[in-house]
């Protein structure tokens, strides 16, 4: 048995240092991504002339506000998953509490009280990380980069 956590731990050492050592790699190219969007979509918003307060905006000042709009929306989808995480993990916590002493139908409800706190969250966050950019008229979609 100590053998096996032994393994587990050296496997989950190795594995976290590949990561941190391929980090990045993979945040410049999601920078790269980000920043070949924000230009695109500079250009739409060019053409199109839909929204007249963006299109009174310099080059610069557009591309800066769009950059920094996206890197916004990344942090604040980071920390929308480790809420949810959070979240799911303490369901998963209090409905094995409530199942150890219920039984099945106990632990069932409470998984399901989780599920619904979990989806109503995900839903507030995700509706409040795109309302400052929807308000400038700025389409998320175009800058989320996955």
């Amino acid at each position: 048995m100590i053998v096996l956590l032994e393994i587990a731990l050296v496997l989950l050492l190795v594995g976290g240092g590949w990561t941190m050592f391929n980090r990045n790699r993979h945040k410049d190219k999601r920078e790269a991504l980000t920043l070949r969007r924000v230009d695109a979509y500079i250009e739409t918003i060019r053409r199109e002339r839909t929204n007249p307060a963006l299109v009174a905006m310099s080059d610069t000042e557009l591309r800066d506000l769009l950059h920094s709009g996206a890197r916004n929306l990344k942090a604040a989808e980071q920390k929308k998953h480790w809420t949810l995480l959070a979240i799911g993990a303490g369901s998963l916590i209090v409905a094995s509490m409530i199942g150890s002493q219920e039984g099945w139908i106990g632990f069932a409800i409470a998984a399901a009280v989780g599920a619904i706190v979990a989806y109503g969250t995900n839903e507030f966050l995700d509706r409040r990380m795109r309302a400052p950019l929807e308000r400038d008229g700025i389409d998320v979609d175009r800058l989320t980069v996955e």
